[in-house]
């Protein structure tokens, strides 16, 4: 039996294999650079689509006050102020009404000034630091509203001491300009809605200087050199709580910024993300990739020593084999524990993943549960009428069912259904409009919308016993509308002219007619009813303006109908016709003729 050779194999060429390491090790350069780059796009995709959300509530809640001031500013009671300042009443009276406007619509303070820059009239006319007898000439916003344009400023009430975005719009007596209204918005709450993360907020004005910030310690802080120009406009206009805002030093190699300028008030509305956030994924992809690099190594190790076993083998002993085959078990059980622990990494970075994703819905859902409290009260004027007919409907079905007139209670209840799908309508549309869509117009037919507009009013035309005189073609006429918003207008005037000849002897009396003037179809609503005051018919397209009490309605309905006449592309015109009467005048775009038309609702039910 040969015996077994004593000559031990050779060690492998460890020097050869850190010269290896070190021609390889600037491979983690690139890999450096690309997984920087990759989480760089990531983290600013991220960053672009929060800064998106931030910008538009906060575009949202700037826009949704900026059309107050030239609306307020027609108010009679207001006027009453300008023209007679000296009367105690009606500035007590003028007082009132702002405070409720700004109850209604949730601004910080409302106010009235004279063209001197007096302030006449103040919501908050009953707190300490009211602005009743208040001048605020020197505010940018007071000389450009004075100008003819929309006032814009941000800056510390000088009198409350707290931060505000004003918007200043004149009050014009034909061309002459009376006065000045001005609504203070609150944007504390824009701070708090940012919420707890790595990320900052940064909000500056055309000065460079930190007016909103999800760090207080910045807050007033210039982000960049203030010039003799800009320190000389600062102590004029006094919009921060000192004159000589200190600057605010942020290190580029700390934060990685992205900022988007608005170009409505001028801010940069910016989003800083720490480095740190970054670096800890891209150590992490270099720290995998090292030990790639060094599993490569170890392999190539491996590599070399069989190849020198091989050349050696026939002078190995049975010993020296079992001896490589125990290195080689060693070295393949790092590798299934290297690569556990690569697992494992993998699935932390996915399950971090799948949170970021969640807490992005979570933010895109709070946002529209916001939405929707906005629009509680519209969805509650829009579905009362629909409601009242479906509860008029429900009541003649058990009337019909207990007189066996089972065909007709099944007609009340197709009726039924009919008007819940309305109410979905209205709902889906409701939706849109606070989405601020911008749907194109579609083509309508006129008569099914009279029709379902009457079909509401059927019960409460007959109880009035009201004569409905109509005068339309038998050929469908098609306009240019939005089909749940016609409806909704088509119904709103017919409900006003049932109120104006509640309070009239019989005969009372509705006529409906059309007239087509080129493009254009007219349709004629036209009652036997009292008709239009000279003061209702100057006044019937404010807001808030009613000759009934305020148990019958709130002034609205009108307003309402001009409004989305005019968002329809249409105009609605208010009249008394010579014979007696009111006499309103809708004016729509004719269309091509549509594909489907909704069957009308029985009127007669």
């Amino acid at each position: 039996m040969n015996s077994i050779p004593s000559t031990i194999p050779k060690r492998p060429r460890w020097r050869s294999l850190a010269l290896l390491a070190l021609l390889l090790a600037p491979l983690l350069w690139p890999l450096h650079y690309v997984a920087e780059r990759y989480y760089r796009t990531e983290l600013t995709e991220q960053n672009r689509q929060t800064l998106d959300l931030y910008v538009a509530n906060l575009l949202g809640t700037l826009r949704r006050y900026e059309v107050l001031p030239p609306i307020l500013g027609d108010l009679p009671g207001l006027r009453t102020v300008l023209a007679t300042p000296g009367d105690e009443t009606a500035q007590a009276a003028a007082n009132q009404l702002l405070k409720r406007v700004r109850q209604q619509t949730g601004a910080d303070v409302i106010y009235l000034m004279n063209p001197k820059g007096e302030t006449l009239a103040a919501s908050n006319w009953d707190q300490q630091d009211t602005f009743v007898r208040g001048n605020f000439a020197f505010r940018p916003y007071f000389q450009e509203a004075l100008a003819g344009r929309l006032g814009r400023f941000f800056g510390l009430g000088t009198t409350s001491g707290k931060r505000g975005y004003y918007f200043a719009s004149a009050v014009y007596d034909g061309d002459q300009k009376i006065g000045v209204m001005v609504i203070k918005v609150d944007l504390d709450h824009t701070e708090s809605l940012w919420g707890n993360t790595p990320e900052q907020l940064l909000v500056t004005d055309g000065n460079g200087v930190v007016i909103l910030t999800s760090r207080p310690d910045w807050r007033f802080h210039a982000s960049r050199p203030l010039d003799k120009a800009e320190r000389a406009s600062i102590a004029a206009i006094q919009p921060y709580p000192t004159q000589a805002p200190p600057p605010l030093q942020l290190d580029p190699e700390v934060w990685l910024t992205q900022s988007r300028v608005l170009d409505e008030t001028g801010w940069s509305v910016s989003i800083l993300a720490p480095r740190v956030v970054l670096d800890r994924s891209v150590r992490t992809v270099v720290a995998i990739g090292g030990g790639a690099l060094l599993v490569l190594i170890l392999l190539l190790g491996l590599l070399m020593q069989r190849r020198r076993h091989y050349l050696d083998r026939i002078a190995l002993s049975t010993r020296a084999r079992q001896e490589l085959e125990q290195r080689v078990q060693e070295r393949t059980q790092d590798l299934e524990r290297l690569n556990s622990r690569l697992k494992e990494e993998v699935l932390e970075r996915e399950q971090a993943q799948q949170e970021l994703v969640q807490a992005q819905d979570e933010l895109v859902q709070a946002s529209k549960l916001t939405a929707l409290g906005t629009m509680s009260a519209s969805i509650s004027h829009e579905l009362n009428q629909p409601l009242a007919a479906i509860r008029s409907y429900a009541e003649n079905a058990g009337v019909l069912l207990d007189h066996q007139r089972t065909e007709d209670a099944r007609g009340n209840l197709k009726l039924i259904s009919q008007l819940t799908e309305r109410m979905a309508s209205i709902i889906a549309h409701l939706r849109a409009f606070a989405r601020r869509d911008r749907h194109a117009p579609e083509s309508v037919a006129l008569q099914p919308a009279i029709d379902d507009a009457l079909a509401l009013l059927a019960k409460r035309r007959r109880a009035m016993d009201v004569e409905l005189i109509r005068d339309l073609p038998d050929a469908t006429l098609w306009v240019q509308a939005g089909e749940t918003r016609l409806r909704q207008v088509l119904s709103n005037l017919l409900a006003n002219a049932l109120d104006a000849l509640g309070e009239r002897p019989q005969p009372r009396r509705i006529w409906i007619s059309t007239e087509l003037r080129g493009d254009q179809l007219e349709l004629h609503l036209r009652d036997n009813g009292p008709g239009f005051s000279e003061s209702a018919l100057a006044h019937a397209r404010e807001p808030f303006f009613t000759t009934k009490t305020s148990a019958q309605g709130l002034g609205l309905g009108l307003a309402i109908c001009d409004t989305l006449m005019r968002a329809l592309g249409g105009e609605l015109l208010f009249a008394n016709h010579p014979q007696g009467g009111a006499h309103l005048i809708l004016r729509l775009r004719t269309a091509e003729n549509g594909v489907n038309i909704q069957p009308p609702e029985d009127i007669t039910v």
